[in-house]
């Protein structure tokens, strides 16, 4: 490739920047981390070809929803280095993506359904706290939210189900407060 078609074919860091909205210390970043890559000039200066600015594009959405950056590197490694990624390359990565992607949403989902509760109790109020989550049973699970992540040790998604106390000394009241779907665990 001739200098002239490089120049036409490839972004300074400060052009991809202003292409993708994305500081240059960002992108500096992303380099670092083996998410973008480019080749340098006889003076040592940083030039990107113009199929890192999907590249970018996809990142900055990814982390948007929520996505580390440890998959999405993942996710960009699938993708061709030595060509341009096509349709069907970005086709593929989605494709992979679906099932982990569907599963974000649906714990989004769940935690939006339950947010006015969980922000309600949050742990924050004892009293609450003691009729949701009586002797903080969920605590023994394991710190945060419990029933709204995913459990995935049992291959399901929902809120994770709360045993019923099997004690004799359980009140009614204990009895109501674990089954209701209010996640007030907390941290152990």
């Amino acid at each position: 490739m001739t200098r002239l078609e490089h120049r036409v074919h490839e972004l300074t860091v400060g052009q991809l920047a202003e292409r993708s909205g994305v500081a240059v210390s960002a992108l500096h970043f992303y380099e670092s981390k083996g998410l973008i890559s480019s080749r340098r000039t006889v003076g040592n200066q940083r030039r990107f070809t113009r199929d890192t600015l999907r590249r970018v594009s996809f990142i900055r959405v990814s982390q948007r929803v929520g996505i580390p950056l440890s998959e999405i590197r993942e996710a960009l490694d699938a993708l061709p280095e030595e060509r341009t990624p096509t349709v069907q390359d970005w086709a593929h990565l989605s494709e992979n993506w679906r099932s982990a992607l569907d599963d974000r949403i649906a714990q989004l989902e769940r935690l939006r359904d339950s947010l006015t509760d969980c922000i309600g109790c949050g742990c924050l109020s004892i009293s609450k706290c003691a009729l949701a989550n009586p002797y903080d049973r969920l605590g023994d699970e394991g710190p945060g939210p419990r029933r709204l992540l995913v459990n995935r040790a049992l291959g399901r998604s929902g809120p994770a189900p709360v045993p019923v106390a099997a004690t004799a000394t359980a009140t009614a009241t204990e009895s109501q407060a674990l089954a209701c779907d209010i996640d007030c665990g907390a941290p152990g």
